[in-house]
């Protein structure tokens, strides 16, 4: 080959080597797809620690729907029970940090169970990560009819006088309502009998039934029976009243300030989920808890719409986390 025809050959060599190196540094300028691009390209689970019918899974599935249809997936609602809830928080701590598996947190595994047992299989602050607070339950104190007080004053009074005889129904340790009832007996210095119930629909009707004087319970749940007349309100956890039950005072206006246990429901994904699709979810749970049918839930549950950044979320349940650590040591309470 002649000296020219070389020299032609590897000049059009360099010309495409240059275009090619162009071309390739284009590319790599281009902006790179976000974690949650693409997001979800399949089924996503949504992980409920309670049974079907009751609160969070009422709530869970009217989340999916929403979700679902915002996403073009299904999402399915998969209830996992045992241990308090702690299975169903442990399953959606180990699962795999691509979104496509989302936990419903619960107020006593995420922030009290730790504090009465130091053999948790998971570490609520370690190993997931919050996406958005859903809702927030106050509980009404209640008593039976047949107990002679209608104020806060009098129940301490009568349990003073009255030594071991009156009792408080919960459904186990550490949950909301345990904690809302001991938090009373240690801030009033009062004597009460606190008695366990495996399903809190028992420790209803048993109260009902006249078998147990007092207890604390989700507004939704007791209001009916407060207006029936069947049970006999005294004041409500939340820190101002609510709508559903402006007549009924709070804990800080019946004469204990400081007072404030509400049960909480919030979203979260294993703790190596990218922060983009943290955020990603964070937008579209925000979007879903505005929805009318999930308000209307929430009003029916005289709830309190949650939302906010998943930074704020964290402090909120490091709070919460540091407050019933302090109650639990104070009371002296211990797991089931």
């Amino acid at each position: 080959m002649a000296i020219a025809d070389r020299l032609r050959l590897a000049g059009l060599a360099l010309s495409v080597l240059v275009v090619s190196g162009l071309v390739t540094g284009q590319a790599g300028a281009q902006p790179r797809p976000t974690a949650s691009a693409g997001y979800p390209d399949r089924v996503v689970r949504m992980i409920v620690p309670a049974a079907a019918g009751s609160g969070p899974d009422a709530l869970g599935r009217l989340l999916a729907t929403h979700l679902a249809e915002q996403w073009g997936k299904a999402v399915i609602v998969e209830n996992v029970l045992g241990a308090g809830g702690i299975v169903g928080h442990e399953r959606g701590a180990r699962a795999t940090a691509d979104g496509h598996t989302m936990l419903m947190g619960l107020i006593g595994p995420m922030s009290v169970s730790a504090s009465l047992d130091a053999r948790m299989p998971f570490d609520p602050l370690r190993d997931l990560a919050p996406v958005t607070l859903l809702v927030t339950l106050p509980n009404i104190l209640v008593v039976h009819p047949a107990i002679p007080v209608a104020s806060l004053d009098a129940l301490i009074r009568y349990a003073r006088q009255n030594p071991g005889k009156v009792r408080y129904a919960h459904p186990g340790s550490g949950t909301a309502l345990h904690l809302a009832y001991e938090q009373l007996k240690l801030m009033a210095g009062v004597d009460i009998q606190g008695i366990a119930y495996k399903a809190s629909t028992q420790m209803t009707t048993d109260i009902v039934g006249g078998h147990i004087e007092t207890m604390f319970h989700n507004a939704s749940i007791v209001l009916p029976l407060v207006r029936s007349g069947a049970l006999r309100a005294i004041a409500i956890t939340s820190a101002q009243r609510i709508a559903a039950a402006a007549d009924i005072p709070t804990m800080a206006e019946a004469g204990l300030p400081g007072h404030e246990v509400s049960a909480w429901y919030a979203m979260y994904v294993p703790a190596a989920t990218p922060k983009a699709l943290v955020a990603r979810l964070n937008t579209d749970l925000a979007r879903a808890l505005g929805e009318p049918a999930v308000k209307d839930w929430m009003s029916r549950q005289a709830g309190v719409t949650g939302g906010g950044t998943p930074e704020e979320m964290a402090a909120f349940q490091a709070t919460e986390t540091a407050k019933w650590k302090r109650l639990v040591t104070q009371a002296n309470i211990k797991a089931d």
